[in-house]
């Protein structure tokens, strides 16, 4: 999962950087692993800015005064293709043709196909692992295919249609042509998120695209505008031009972005995240009573900071318990590290949790998160409320049992690491610890968020039920992906390496 920024700003002499930095600062919780900024001056030439790291690590006040022009590109990147080298930090450009930028979330299924593509029929260099660098070559060749010295937005249009033909997957994309303008595009089915708004100014209007859009709503946009699956849009200083550049397919936006991954403030899809979390909790609550009966024998309500809360608010207003915040969560530890072993993931666990005995000693707890996938935050978290006296220790997922990868930007465990594969509910809350272990169902869930908005008649769920929206991955696609997860892994463990854990949730 990536947050990826475009602005274009009316005014030609300002700098698109301090608000491009602002904004990936506000998406922040998006990656954490690297981030970066290339901007457009107005002789058409390129200047860029990337490194691993946070966003107020990666940009000193001297980088962003350097990088000069009105428009630009931003990224900050939690990698789920590729490695977490430094070279794969995005935006990612070529300078053949016109100079392209371009900022990817998402994941493409189809990588071997256009690995060889571009090797064997473009003709063109590719650098790192990264899929994203495979989708702008991809765009590159379809636009030097046209053989002019300038390209119009028609030109354009018809590469991405090339582009669209080629590239499987999920796919949310920012892209900016030197001297031209920007482009934003959306994979067929929507399964990643992608919006954009505008601002008024004495000089015409700005506009800026975004993964959410609490970053449009802070930085003083309005009028905001999710782009449609399938569709194209390119934003010059004088236009915005549209075009749907393919049939657009079952809309199925991913779902753990309301579960989990997007701001609570935010707006996607027409639909509150807030507003969505809220009616998983009551009906979250609703499971707890079909699974423990009416009579229910707990005494608190407690969320997993901090996704979980909107939920468990509601799951203890549904319920009538007292809600009560149990753990700290230290927000001075800037990320969290996958370590090549198990002892050494638990650690991690508590030094980023720490409860509050008095809010479990002595009672049955019931303990909300937004989902369960590895196991081990959700281990530790159990165990530390009994450290801590308490009782009985329920626990509650807002999503239903993982199962199966994702496999459309959101790097989750293999199969086999998934603590719900082929293990019963019973089974889990034994492997946890747990007295009893509360999923959210799959219908209710969907329902939660397609209550907002009734154009939404289907989610991405593959990693609950296993069945994948563009219809191109099977058995070897996740065997592949297995062997090469497992074969990382192995590395890792010989050479000491670590993984930068991007989202706590991810892996747990």
């Amino acid at each position: 999962m990536c947050g990826i920024l475009a602005l274009i700003l009316a005014d030609p002499n300002s700098a698109a950087s301090a608000e491009l930095y602002e904004g990936l600062g506000i998406l922040q919780h998006r990656g954490q692993d690297a981030a970066g900024i290339i901007t457009c001056g107005q002789k058409g030439r390129l200047y860029q800015s990337k490194a691993n790291g946070m966003v107020r690590d990666v940009f000193s006040k001297n980088q962003l005064l350097n990088l000069v022009g009105s428009m630009g590109v931003g990224h900050v990147r939690y990698p789920t293709a590729g490695t977490s080298s430094t070279s794969e930090a995005q935006p990612f450009y070529v300078n053949s043709p016109y100079g392209i930028v371009v900022a990817h979330n998402g994941n493409l299924t189809n990588t071997k196909e256009l690995r060889n593509f571009v090797d064997n029929e473009a003709h063109r260099h590719v650098n790192t692992e990264s899929d994203s660098e495979l989708l702008l070559n991809v765009f590159a060749h379809y636009l030097q295919e046209t053989g002019k010295v300038r390209v119009n937005e028609d030109d354009i249009f018809k590469a991405l249609t090339q582009v669209y033909k080629k590239c499987i997957g999920g796919y949310a994309v920012t892209a900016m042509i030197a001297g031209f303008g920007l482009i934003a595009f959306r994979d067929p089915h929507g399964i990643r998120p992608l919006i954009y708004g505008e601002r008024k100014t004495h000089y015409g209007t700005d506009y800026m695209v975004s993964s959410e859009s609490v970053v449009l709503d802070a930085l003083g946009f309005t009028n905001f505008v999710d782009v449609k699956p399938g569709e194209a849009i390119i934003i010059t200083n004088k236009s915005v031009t549209k075009r749907q550049c393919v049939e657009p397919r079952e809309f199925a936006p991913c779902i753990f972005e309301y579960v989990y991954f997007a701001r609570p403030d935010s707006i996607m899809d027409g639909v509150s995240v807030y507003k969505a979390r809220l009616a998983m909790g009551e009906a979250l609550a609703d499971q707890v009573t079909k699974k423990l009966g009416r009579n229910l024998d707990i005494d608190v309500v407690i969320p997993v900071p901090d996704t979980s809360r909107s939920a468990a608010l509601q799951v203890s207003y549904r319920l009538n318990i007292l809600y009560r915040e149990g753990f700290i969560k230290n927000r001075y530890i800037g990320r969290t590290f996958i370590m090549p072993g198990q002892s050494l993931r638990e650690k991690s666990v508590r030094r980023k949790l720490n409860p509050m005995q008095p809010e479990f000693a002595g009672k049955n707890v019931l303990i909300v998160d937004d989902s369960i996938v590895r196991g081990t935050t959700s281990r530790e978290i159990i165990q530390m409320a009994r450290d801590a006296g308490a009782k009985k220790v329920y626990f509650a997922s807002c999503a239903p049992p993982l199962r199966f990868p994702n496999v459309y930007g959101i790097d989750m465990p293999t199969r086999t690491e998934l603590i719900a594969y082929n293990r019963t509910e019973e089974e889990i809350a034994d492997e946890l610890g747990a007295d009893h272990v509360i999923f959210q169902n799959l219908e209710d869930l969907v329902k939660s968020v397609s209550k907002f908005n009734p154009a939404l008649k289907a989610f991405d769920v593959s990693v609950f039920t296993g069945s994948y929206v563009t219809g191109d991955v099977d058995e070897s696609y996740l065997v592949d992906l297995e062997q090469s997860r497992n074969g990382t892994l192995k590395k890792m463990a010989s050479t000491g390496e670590v993984i930068g854990l991007h989202n706590a949730h991810t892996f747990k």
